[in-house]
């Protein structure tokens, strides 16, 4: 079965998440991948736990990609790496704004060669303007675009990092997006194109309450939607259910799964302006209710019936026995000889195939044979640049 992206070679200069997430991405659909590393490797190769010497970190974003490694600060290291340019279709990178330009591999210099290639460059705050320079990750992103301030403010607590790399993984999601519609362009008119994306105005867009903040308000006690008084409730077995929605806005729906007519009729309850005054008491009144309820079955009957959804509280671990991921095949074991448990790609098409191609590469595991591929390096030259130190190579452990 043919993949959407058969034929394309993207070379992949990109390190730690936001970059190797796009190209992961791209290699779930069919694109060749090579992964072009500098001598130390890429940072989350040394990351824990590992299975066989394998980081798992590295294998969910780099598995199915062919790994070489060159050191760039070489001239015959440089000189391969602008050789490679020219074979291929899309290249990605994620380091600041100039440092491609300073190797010769900038998107002038490459289109001047290739003038079909599609150039994604993936940095915090842009390529141009007052905070082109900035260091950024996640995290410094999370903070400076008003996620942290506001979920804060909305959950009425201290200001707490996010759990999860989510501007890096937008941000490779939307580059990844970028990509195809540039392919996309290039099949009808055969330009090339370079595509700048910034992480910054990935999260602005990525998260939904942007234009409300802009319009000077923040929603609370208005809004239906959004998860910040979305409530968490135990039920009677120790287990948890989140149930999507405010309760303050959703009241009416909460009493018919309830059934209990004094706390419909508590005063303190009856308007939503009172409920907004009692927020609290109006969560503690439903948590009491719930805990009355055996289990998550008969609770998200109830729920359900009234028209809303709940959601049981589980460990991200035990999803792998989850009936719907069974199902769907969404993981996908790349281990050797012991199990290494990697998400499967999300994509489902009807007549194409989608998903992680392979297991996780070592450090360098194909620069020869990439070499020898594409640039025709035959072996005298290849054990040359090995014994220079141009080509590195390091197996797991």
């Amino acid at each position: 079965m043919t993949r959407p992206l058969d034929g394309i070679r993207v070379l992949d200069f990109t390190r730690v998440v936001s970059g190797p997430s796009c190209t992961k991405s791209l290699a779930d659909l069919g694109a060749e991948v090579i992964k072009i590393e500098p001598p130390e490797g890429d940072r989350t190769r040394r990351a824990f736990p590992k299975i066989e010497g394998v980081p798992v970190y590295f294998a969910q974003q780099n598995a199915g990609k062919r790994c070489i490694s060159l050191d760039l600060s070489i001239e015959d290291g440089r000189a391969i790496a602008r050789s490679l340019t020219e074979t291929a279709d899309v290249i990605v990178e994620n380091f600041r704004p100039g440092v491609m330009e300073r190797l010769g591999m900038g998107y002038d210099d490459v289109s001047s060669t290739n003038s079909s290639v599609i150039y994604c460059s993936i940095t915090g705050y842009g390529q141009d303007g007052p905070e082109a320079k900035r260091r950024a990750y996640a995290p410094a992103v999370h903070a400076e675009i008003g996620l942290l301030e506001m979920t804060a403010r909305r959950r009425r607590d201290g200001v707490m990092n996010e759990i999860a790399s989510w501007a890096d993984l937008q941000s490779g999601l939307q580059a990844a997006l970028g990509i195809v519609a540039a392919l996309r362009h290039r099949e009808v008119t055969g330009a090339g194109q370079y595509l700048d994306v910034a992480m910054a105005d990935v999260m602005l867009q990525m998260t939904e309450w942007t234009a409300v903040e802009l319009a000077g308000g923040d929603g609370d006690g208005k809004a239906v939607f959004g998860p910040a008084n979305a409530p968490v409730v135990t039920l009677a077995d120790g287990s948890q259910a989140s149930i999507p929605g405010d309760p303050v806005v959703q009241w009416h729906l909460w009493m018919q799964a309830v059934d209990d007519p004094d706390m419909a009729a508590d005063p303190r309850f009856l308007e939503r302006e009172d409920r907004v005054a009692n927020r609290s008491e109006v969560t503690e009144a439903l948590r009491s209710w719930a805990i009355t309820i055996e289990n998550f079955e008969d609770f998200e009957r109830r729920i359900e019936a009234v028209g809303m959804a709940a959601g049981q509280v589980r460990k991200l671990a035990d999803m792998k026995e989850a009936g719907w991921a069974i199902h769907r095949n969404s993981f996908l074991d790349i281990g050797e000889n012991e199990e290494l448990l990697v998400p499967n790609s999300p994509f489902r098409f009807g007549d194409l195939e989608a998903g992680t191609a392979g297991p996780a590469q070592a450090q360098g595991q194909e620069n020869r044979t990439v070499l020898q591929e594409l640039l025709n390096l035959d072996d005298t030259e290849l054990d040359r640049l090995e014994e220079s130190g141009v080509l590195l190579s390091r197996p797991f452990g």
